[in-house]
Parts: C-alpha cells; sequence; structure tokens
C-alpha cells in the first residue's frame, strides 16, 4: 500500500518540486497540494494523508499552527521542512506534534527516505536541527515539575531507555548500550510512549529534555 502525502509549501515551485519527487516513487502517492496552513488542514480531513510535509512561514495561517491542528485532528504524521536551522519555530513546530524536521536544501534522497520513515512510525531530525532543539531547550531554563512528576511512571529500564532516546540513538544501539534485544528496545519504547501519552521519538527528546531527565550538554 502506498504512502498517502499531502504536501504544502506556499510557494508554487517547491510544492510542485517536492510532489513530483514524492509521487515518482512507486511506494509514495501525493494526494494533494496546498498553499497555506488553512488549505492543509482542510485537506488532511478531507484526503486522510498519511504524512503532511510542511513549510514553516505561510500566509493566513503558518506551519506551526497548522501541524498543531493536523495533529491534534487527524492520524496524519507531519514532516516540517524549513530554510535555516536556526528558525525560531523548530521547537513550537515538534511541541505542536511533527514528527520530523528537514532543511529544504535537502538532498532529493533524504525527502524520500524522511517520509518513509515517519510513515513507518518513527521520527526524524536533521543533526543541525537536533542541535538546535537542545540549545533551546538549555536556554529555556531548569526542567517542568510537572514533567518530572509523569516520569515516575516509568520503570527503570523504561528510563535508561528515554534516555538513549533524547541523546538520538537507533533502536539498534540502544539495544547494544542497554545489553537487551532490539526486541526489548521496541517494547521498552512503545511504553514509554504510551505511558506519557506522546507520539512519537521526537516528543520524547522533547519530553526528555523539559523533565530534567537529560540535561543539554551532559555526556552519558
Amino acid at each position: 500500500m502506498s504512502v498517502r502525502v499531502l504536501v504544502v509549501d506556499d510557494q508554487e515551485l517547491f510544492r510542485a518540486g517536492f510532489a513530483l519527487i514524492l509521487d515518482s516513487e512507486p511506494d509514495i502517492s501525493v494526494v494533494g497540494t496546498a498553499a497555506d496552513g488553512f488549505d492543509a488542514v482542510a485537506q488532511a480531513h478531507a484526503l486522510a494523508p498519511d504524512v503532511v510535509v510542511m513549510d514553516v512561514r505561510m500566509p493566513r495561517l503558518d506551519g506551526v499552527a497548522a501541524t498543531r491542528r493536523i495533529c491534534a485532528e487527524t492520524a496524519a504524521k507531519v514532516l516540517v521542512l524549513t530554510m535555516f536551522d536556526t528558525d525560531d519555530t523548530v521547537y513550537a513546530a515538534l511541541r505542536a506534534g511533527a514528527s520530523g524536521f528537514l532543511l529544504k536544501d535537502m538532498q532529493r534522497a533524504e525527502l524520500i527516505a524522511a517520509v518513509r520513515v515517519i510513515a513507518a512510525g518513527e521520527a526524524l531530525l536533521a543533526p543541525s536541527v537536533t542541535r538546535r532543539l537542545i540549545a533551546t531547550l538549555s536556554e529555556r531554563g531548569g526542567p517542568r515539575p510537572e514533567l518530572a512528576r509523569r516520569l515516575d511512571g516509568l520503570t527503570e529500564r523504561e528510563l535508561d531507555t528515554l534516555r538513549q532516546l533524547a541523546r538520538g540513538r537507533s533502536n539498534v544501539e540502544i539495544a547494544a548500550a542497554l545489553t537487551v534485544t532490539e526486541h526489548t528496545v521496541k517494547t521498552h519504547v512503545s511504553a514509554v510512549l504510551s505511558k506519557l501519552g506522546l507520539r512519537d521519538r521526537v516528543q520524547a527528546v522533547v519530553f526528555a529534555y523539559e523533565a530534567g531527565l537529560v540535561v543539554p550538554g551532559a555526556g552519558d
């Protein structure tokens, strides 16, 4: 079954280019395009895409606000695109529910791979965006007590898993670090997301830093 994609960008060349690239893949189908956030929300409801490729800066309703509504009102996952890794909306978009972030200067293969990864239920951040996210979280001050209290519901192994997730590690890397099987890691990741009410690994990263489980700049 093809991954259903909605492409949202206020610039026609970007919108058409992204749609052409993705629709040329045998396992991806572009079901629609939108030029602003309001249209994106409407089409997300009407077309039920699996993934929404979302530009950040748009007229009428920006990508952050559109992402928040789409993630709250539909089952679609959102891949956010931006021109700059220093864009102040990176943090806001991830808080709004975005499952991934890429820069618009990415390679064709990176866009295709990102859509597949997010459709499969994983999450994706460009390395430079991850660094920016951690820096932003660091600048926002200390941990939030109300989030820290929610960590009490996790087992020690689940806390270890969340720490590893926050450091950007894959399931294979986490399995090696914790000396468990990859299947066990997947079980722990699912439990962490379920207990904390999080959509995906990106949200888990944000939560870990905001709750104070991991401190920006600290080593293992």
